[in-house]
């Protein structure tokens, strides 16, 4: 996979022309995670918008004695700890490969420049906003009004193929329960 991936990813959002792509491409650099590998721990700032080449990212906080899993990110998607990206400010979330992951990441500077110079990127930066603001949204109305089981459904559903590469523990924590109710819910669902 190239930078061409990204261009067509970002296109869905809108399109882009040859010369604002010229500007973008240049600013994308490709940097290698290993499975288990931290790319961003609390207190570091954010300095980089990524794309997902291939791998899956989980983001997590810390909790007395336990990991409490907020997001899966999967390959051909952005992802950033967009506040601590934004405000320039320490994370309060951990990010790590839980596959190896091969990332395509931008810095908050050359992302400023492509705001500046192109009329596309800028408009596909607001887009991108827009949508993860709703993505945030939808997950916690998921958190407050569905079930487990038709989280993990839904999850299942969305990335059949990654979800078996993620450990349980990760799973049962992202959707809210303990590992052993998450067992039960699949002796539920495979019965």
């Amino acid at each position: 996979m190239s930078k061409l991936a990204i261009r067509q990813a970002l296109e869905t959002l809108h399109t882009i022309p040859d010369s604002d792509w010229e500007v973008m491409e240049v600013l994308f650099h490709k940097k290698n995670y290993a499975k288990s590998e931290h790319i961003l721990t609390v207190g570091e700032i954010e300095n980089y918008l990524y794309f997902i080449e291939r791998g899956i990212l989980r983001s997590y906080v810390n909790r007395k004695d336990s990991e409490v899993t907020l997001e899966f990110s999967f390959q051909e998607t952005l992802f950033s700890s967009y506040d601590s990206f934004l405000l320039r400010a320490p994370s309060l979330i951990n990010v790590q490969a839980i596959t190896a992951a091969s990332l395509w990441r931008i810095n908050y500077d050359d992302l400023q420049k492509i705001y500046s110079q192109t009329q596309s990127g800028n408009l596909i930066g607001r887009m991108a906003a827009e949508m993860l603001s709703i993505e945030k949204s939808n997950r916690e109305l998921d958190l407050l009004t569905k079930p487990a089981e038709q989280r993990y459904l839904e999850l299942f559903e969305n990335q059949p193929q990654l979800v078996q590469q993620i450990p349980l523990k990760y799973i049962a924590s992202y959707i809210g329960i303990t590992p052993q109710a998450l067992s039960r819910i699949r002796r539920r669902i495979i019965s």
